[in-house]
């Protein structure tokens, strides 16, 4: 079985990371290290000196709001500051690294990146006058869109007229800095086939423009000619184990355990399951032609989970439903079954597969909605 393409279809990085990546094309930077324990972030505080501020390295937005950026005059300040960021927890994600980095004087903040729009296929630069925390509450009006054709590519007339729109002069310092800045960007966007680059905020300190943020997503396809980027793994250690074996698999936070034969047919039962009452524990595609091996790995995944229930659906095409049937069947004698499972076969053999479920005690559905209303029922 191969997986699909999933939840884990870009790679993205840590922000010093990203500031090492913009380091490395020229992209000013504040000066800053990574480290990860409370007396590295007091000698990196020594080392930069002034005031500093220390931010939690983790893969999600929103830090400031949920205290994961904190701010300190010396090194002690420093130290008693990374005591209380490491180990905390973001979104879900624990904070384990940290970045202590100069605090900058800002005099104003300013958004910027470059993207992919999947339905213009083309690269499009961002921009707004009004960069920072409040980013998603910024009005559409003030968000300025310019879409980069890849013949071309960054145009200084294309970067003045976008400087020009967030109402700084083109030919002032900042101007000029800033359209250096974005083709220096594009540059960076397209020799490292990222999907996204972003700097918010795009901090104007004196006569200097300086990337405070950095946010880089990179296209999992094109790993293989990006050997020299840092990877970062997203995936817990059950998912992970999973892509090992060719599984797409994701963990949620409920106690359904699912399984099905396609992305499209398993998002769809964790949808019914919801609407039905029910929390799914995890995403699990098996793909086509699920085997007695790959659906004893399968099961033993969900199981891990810890479920209250499980749900198999399975539409068989190219799956045919005896050989699902027969690999499920061999598994429930080998393994047993903690937990109930509720089966919904149609498709080719189906008759044929159901037969088999009955010899060992499983009457399959014909409906999604009705296998999945028995297994929030069982669940509850």
């Amino acid at each position: 079985m191969k997986a699909t393409k999933g939840e884990n279809q870009f790679v993205k990085m840590f922000e010093y990371m990203g500031k090492q990546l913009f380091a490395q094309f020229g992209l000013p930077v504040p000066q800053g290290r990574m480290v990860k324990s409370p007396d590295e972030a007091a000698q990196a505080a020594a080392e930069i000196g002034g005031p500093v501020v220390i931010k939690s390295q983790v893969l999600s937005g929103k830090r400031g709001k949920a205290g994961g950026i904190k701010f300190a005059d010396n090194p002690e300040g420093a130290k008693a500051a990374a005591e209380e960021l490491l180990g905390l927890t973001i979104q879900g994600l624990p904070v384990e690294i940290l970045l202590v980095e100069e605090k900058l004087r800002i005099d104003k903040e300013l958004y910027l990146s470059i993207t992919i729009d999947g339905a213009a296929k083309k690269p499009v630069l961002i921009a707004s006058a009004h960069g920072g925390m409040e980013i998603e509450e910024v009005a559409e009006a003030h968000m300025i869109k310019e879409y980069i054709e890849v013949e071309l590519g960054m145009q200084d007339f294309i970067a003045r007229d976008v400087v020009r729109r967030m109402g700084i002069p083109a030919n002032s310092p900042h101007g000029q800095a800033l359209v250096k800045l974005m083709n220096t960007l594009y540059k960076i966007f397209t020799e490292n086939d990222a999907e996204l680059v972003e700097i918010n905020p795009l901090v104007l300190s004196g006569d200097k423009v300086i990337a405070a943020d950095a946010k880089v997503t990179i296209d999992d396809e094109a790993l293989y000619r990006q050997t020299d980027l840092p990877r970062v793994e997203e995936r817990t250690a059950t998912e992970k184990a999973a892509h090992d074996l060719g599984l797409a698999f994701v963990e949620l936070d409920g106690d359904i355990g699912v399984m099905a034969n396609g992305a499209g047919i398993t998002m769809g039962t964790l949808d019914t399951l919801t609407y039905y009452g029910g929390k799914p524990a995890n995403f699990l595609d098996a793909g086509g032609g699920t085997g007695e091996e790959g659906t004893a790995k399968a099961l033993e995944l969900i199981l891990a989970r810890k479920p209250k229930s499980i749900i198999i659906n399975i539409f068989g095409g190219i799956t045919r439903c005896d050989d699902v049937a027969r690999a499920f069947a061999s598994v429930k004698k080998k393994m047993g079954m903690p937990v109930p499972v509720v089966i919904r076969l149609v498709g080719t053999n189906q008759e044929a597969g159901r037969a088999i479920l009955r010899e060992v005690g499983i009457e399959a559905y014909d409906f999604m909605q009705d296998a999945a209303k028995k297994a929030v029922e069982l669940a509850n």
